[in-house]
């Protein structure tokens, strides 16, 4: 026997949650199905070495998460809570030492240790960043319009987003042409001079892709990553949510569940239904059918379109888009339980900048191009360059008094890493990059209580990270706006009446944002 729903929610992560939630609170009836036991996807908090520790298994910090989702879900008071990050901290091998405060005086003074010229040049790089993050921010809001299309509505929609440049002069134009190609590499080192500052800017180019800082579209990851906003309204800020990146999934599900939604686990789709060309519900691992007027799916694409499917309900040019929708990864997560801080030789004792910050490992953009390419070859890298998080510094739930959890975010091992465990190869790295840290912070090392390594294999095969990839899909020229995922269907829409996408695969997505979600929602309102 089947049952009946306004709408079906494919995914409890943080979109199919946000997706739920919104339905929930117009009065629809909504259920969320999620394949494994527990919600909230790549957001989630586990407990790998028993209750005491609590370990954001993957996505580690919030940003993007635009103030309506907030506002409309009242997400504080299902127990959503932000601690701030503190800045950049960049320990060298040298002994030395850069701190990217938020501070404009103290950051050219860190700077200037290393080079008065990019002290000075850092003022107007930052002038320049938020010039065009003004501009292209809120075009993550946007939905994209269907370029190439001749009909009046669509021709009108691409209209509306070439008005919104119009304040651009020649120059203008050309910084944004500039930002949307070049490599960060290239971008950086037109402007800075000194290893340090180059190194350390150079990582929100590379995070979570493909793609080294020489290759070209860095440069926009760069500014993606710029474009963060915890609900405050800075541009850039980032934070660490109470109880992990758990917290805001389970914020989302006790909102959704508070306006009437249905939340199911071990739900595993294996089948979208369709009909005449309309989607009319899933059916379930064990068999049983649910029916649906509508069906939201937060799967990465390939799961989506090539899985849950018939090819022959997709048109073959579309079938071919989602072919060649690139997912490839070389990124490794590793968690660790420590029974102390670790000190640093560069910076002796607790600094909360420091320990509650997030402590790069990236000293120069040669440093970072040489880890890729030793993936790029076939190896995992030799010199891994980390973002490193200690939570715990500011959230006493995630650890026991005086111990500690640490998220490493690490790259690169060879995007085929996904096939298989590579078991003995991840560990040997994390022991490379634990005898990175172990030069800068003697001791470290020793403080190490527990371990956990998740590579490309397990993203893919737990976490349904297709290659591995955080962002569901490459965030390269070739796959953002109207190229997300695949052209004509940059709209959440789907050639499938009645289904629609909302991963972090379309546009707004990459990152802890729910703007697929959000998105998603407003057209399947507008289109019932």
């Amino acid at each position: 026997m089947s049952e009946r729903w306004d709408a079906i929610v494919i995914g409890g992560g943080h979109n199919g949650l946000v997706a739920a939630g919104l339905l929930a609170k117009r009065g629809r009836r909504v259920v969320v199905l999620e394949r494994r036991h527990k919600v909230g996807g790549a957001a989630i908090t586990e407990t790998p070495w028993g209750p005491a520790f609590k370990v954001t298994a993957l996505s580690y910090v919030v940003s993007l998460l635009p103030r309506t989702i907030l506002d409309e879900l009242d997400l504080p008071r299902f127990g959503y809570k932000i601690y701030p990050q503190f800045p950049y901290f960049a320990p060298r091998r040298d002994g030395r030492y850069l701190m990217m405060c938020d501070d404009p005086a103290r950051r050219a003074a860190q700077i200037a240790k290393f080079s008065p010229r990019d002290a000075d040049e850092i003022v107007r790089w930052d002038a320049w960043l938020g010039r065009l993050g003004a501009l292209l921010g809120p075009m993550l809001t946007q939905v994209p319009p269907r370029l190439g299309s001749k009909r009046p509505g669509d021709l009108l929609a691409a209209l509306r987003v070439a008005w919104r440049f119009r304040s651009l002069d020649e120059r203008g134009v050309g910084d944004v042409t500039r930002l949307m190609t070049m490599s960060v590499a290239d971008l950086i080192e037109e402007r800075f001079e000194s290893d340090a500052v180059r190194g350390v800017l150079a990582v929100s180019g590379v995070i979570g892709t493909w793609a080294g800082p020489r290759s070209p579209g860095t440069a926009y990851v760069m500014a993606h990553h710029k474009m963060g906003d915890v609900g405050d309204g800075q541009l850039g800020s980032w934070g660490f949510p109470e109880g992990g990146m758990g917290g805001v999934t389970q914020a989302l599900r006790r909102a959704a569940e508070a306006l009437g939604a249905a939340i199911r686990t071990d739900a595993e789709v294996v089948k979208i239904k369709v009909a005449d060309g309309r989607a009319t519900g899933v059916v379930l691992a064990g068999g049983d059918e649910l029916d649906g007027d509508a069906v939201i799916a937060t799967t990465h694409p390939r799961i989506t379109f090539l899985h849950h499917l018939e090819r022959g309900d997709l048109p073959d040019d579309f079938v071919a888009a989602i072919e060649r929708w690139k997912s490839r990864s070389g990124v490794v997560k590793l968690n660790l339980a420590l029974d102390r801080l670790p000190e640093l030789t560069c910076k002796p004792g607790f600094d909360p900048e420091v320990h509650g910050g997030t402590i790069v490992l990236a000293e120069s953009l040669d440093d970072l191009e040489r880890a890729f390419q030793d993936a790029v070859a076939g190896s995992p890298a030799e010199l891994p360059f980390a973002d490193i998080c200690i939570p715990s510094v500011f959230d006493a739930t995630l650890a026991p008094p005086g111990k500690h959890v640490m998220s490493m975010f690490t790259q690169w091992v060879p995007h085929g890493f996904a096939a298989a465990p590579h078991t003995a190869e991840l560990e040997a790295y994390a022991d490379r990059l634990i005898a990175r840290i172990e030069h800068l912070a003697p001791g470290f090392t020793s403080s190490i209580l527990h371990r956990q390594i998740i590579g490309p294999h397990e993203m893919q095969t737990t976490y349904g990270l297709i290659g591995g990839n955080i962002f569901h899909g490459e965030l390269s020229a070739s796959q953002l706006f109207h190229m997300r995922p695949a052209p004509g269907y940059a709209d959440f829409t789907t050639p499938i009446r009645g289904l629609y996408q909302a991963s972090s695969a379309t546009h707004g997505g990459g990152g802890v944002t729910g703007i697929p979600a959000l998105q998603a929602v407003r057209r399947l309102l507008r289109d019932s």
